[in-house]
C-alpha cells in the first residue's frame, strides 16, 4: 500500500526525480487547465463535495476548500479515496479537478454524492485496461491525477455531461451505455 506524502501536483517541490517530474506535470497541468469560472469558485467562503467510491462505499462529504485554500487533510482523504484500487496505490490529485466537480454539482444544483467509478490509474492499471478496451487512452489523465470517471444519483450521465461541457473546465466523456462520465481537468474537450 502506498500513498505519497508529497503535496499536490500543482504545488509539488521538485526533491528528486520523482519529484522533478511530479513538479513538471503540475506546471504542465496549470498551464493545461482551464481557470474554474469566477461564479463558481469565488476565492471566498468554502467548496463542499459528497463523493461515494462505489467500489468500497468509503466516502467523503466534507469542505476541501476554505478561506481562500485547500483543505489539506480533506484533499488527504480524497487521494486515498480515488486511489487506484488495483494496485492500492494512492497518488496526490490535482485538486481542481475537485473544483470542476464542485462546479457540476453547484449548477445542477446537486448536494447528492458523485459515485466514483475511477479516480487515479498506476501506468500499469492503465496498460491492463488498454488490454481489454480499446477506447482507453494511452496517455490518460487518470495516470497524472487529474481524471475521475463519476456519476450523479439524481442526474442522468447525459445531462451532467452536457452541465459538464457547458461550463469548459475540462474534458468530458459521456459513457452512455456504462452510465458515467469521464470528468478532467485538462484542455476543454468533449467525447462519447
Amino acid at each position: 500500500m502506498t500513498l505519497e506524502a508529497e503535496a499536490c501536483p500543482c504545488c509539488a517541490a521538485a526533491t528528486g526525480r520523482r519529484g522533478f517530474f511530479r513538479a513538471a506535470l503540475g506546471v504542465a497541468a496549470g498551464l493545461a487547465c482551464t481557470a474554474p469560472s469566477a461564479n463558481a469558485l469565488a476565492a471566498g467562503g468554502s467548496r463542499r463535495l459528497n463523493v461515494y467510491r462505489v467500489q468500497t462505499a468509503e466516502t467523503f462529504s466534507g469542505i476541501y476548500w476554505r478561506d481562500g485554500r485547500y483543505d489539506r487533510p480533506a484533499l488527504n482523504r480524497l487521494n486515498w479515496l480515488m486511489r487506484d484500487l488495483n494496485l492500492v496505490e494512492a497518488t496526490p490529485m490535482d485538486p481542481r479537478l475537485f473544483d470542476v466537480m464542485y462546479s457540476v454539482a453547484s449548477q445542477l444544483d446537486s448536494r447528492e454524492f458523485f459515485e466514483v467509478i475511477s479516480g487515479y490509474r498506476t501506468e500499469e492499471s492503465n496498460d491492463e485496461l488498454r488490454r481489454s478496451n480499446s477506447k482507453a487512452a494511452r496517455s490518460s489523465l487518470h495516470i497524472s491525477g487529474m481524471a475521475a470517471d463519476v456519476r450523479l444519483t439524481d442526474r442522468d450521465s447525459l445531462g451532467l455531461a452536457r452541465m459538464a461541457a457547458d461550463l469548459q473546465q475540462g474534458g468530458v466523456g459521456l459513457y452512455r451505455r456504462d452510465g458515467y462520465v469521464h470528468l478532467d481537468c485538462g484542455h476543454s474537450r468533449r467525447w462519447s
